[in-house]
C-alpha cells in the first residue's frame, strides 16, 4: 500500500512545477504566443472572409494560456493523484495499468482526431494559420507523449541536444511555430475612398 502524503489532491499541492530557467522561458514563450494569437484574432475581426480563422486563433490563444498556466502548476499531476487516490479508495489500484492504458489510448485517439481535423482545415486557410496549426499539432503530439509517461518515452524525452532536453526543444518548437504564424497575420486593409 502506498503512503498517503498530505496535499490538496493526494501528494499534489499548487506550487511552482518547473523553477528551472528552461521552465520559465517556456512559460514566457507560452504567454507571448497567447498575446500574438489574440492579436491575430483581433486583426481578422473586420474581414468576413476570415471568420473561421478568427475562431482558430482564439482557440489557440485559450489553449496556450491553459498550457502556460499548467506548465508551472502541474495540474496533470493533480489529475494523476486524484486517480491514484480513487483507485486506492475503491480497491482497484493493482489494476490501474489497464485504466491508464485506456486513458492514454483515448488521449491519443482524441489528439489524432483533432490534429487530423486541424490539418484538413489548414488546406483552406492562410499561410499564417497553417504555420500556427503546425505548431499546435507539434504541441499536441508533445502533450500526448507526455501524457503517456511510459518509462522509455521519458528516457527519450530526457535526452539532450545542444545542451537542452528533447522535451524542452519539442515544447518550445511548437510554441515558436504557433507564435510565428500568429505574428505573420497582418491587419485587414480598410478600403479608402478615392477623391
Amino acid at each position: 500500500m502506498l503512503s498517503q502524503e498530505s496535499g490538496w489532491v493526494g501528494r499534489w499541492s499548487p506550487g511552482i512545477g518547473d523553477a528551472s530557467i528552461a521552465g520559465w522561458v517556456t512559460v514566457v514563450a507560452y504567454f507571448f504566443a497567447v498575446f500574438l494569437c489574440a492579436r491575430a484574432y483581433l486583426r481578422r475581426r473586420s474581414d468576413d472572409r476570415y471568420q473561421a480563422e478568427r475562431r482558430v486563433w482564439l482557440a489557440l490563444a485559450c489553449a496556450l494560456l491553459g498550457l502556460g498556466i499548467n506548465k508551472q502548476l502541474d495540474l496533470q499531476t493533480a489529475l494523476t493523484e486524484a486517480g491514484r487516490t480513487l483507485a486506492l479508495q475503491q480497491g482497484w489500484y493493482a489494476e490501474r495499468r489497464v485504466v491508464q492504458g485506456i486513458f492514454v489510448l483515448a488521449v491519443i485517439i482524441g489528439g489524432v482526431g483533432v490534429g487530423g481535423w486541424l490539418l484538413t482545415q489548414a488546406r483552406r486557410s492562410s499561410k499564417a494559420l497553417r504555420k500556427g496549426l503546425l505548431g499546435a499539432v507539434t504541441l499536441g503530439a508533445f502533450v500526448v507523449v507526455r501524457a503517456a509517461s511510459f518509462h522509455h518515452v521519458d528516457l527519450l524525452l530526457g535526452q539532450t541536444w545542444a545542451g537542452l532536453r528533447l522535451n524542452v526543444l519539442l515544447e518550445i518548437g511548437g510554441i515558436v511555430w504557433v507564435a510565428c504564424g500568429a505574428a505573420s497575420v497582418r491587419p485587414a486593409h480598410k478600403q479608402s475612398a478615392t477623391v
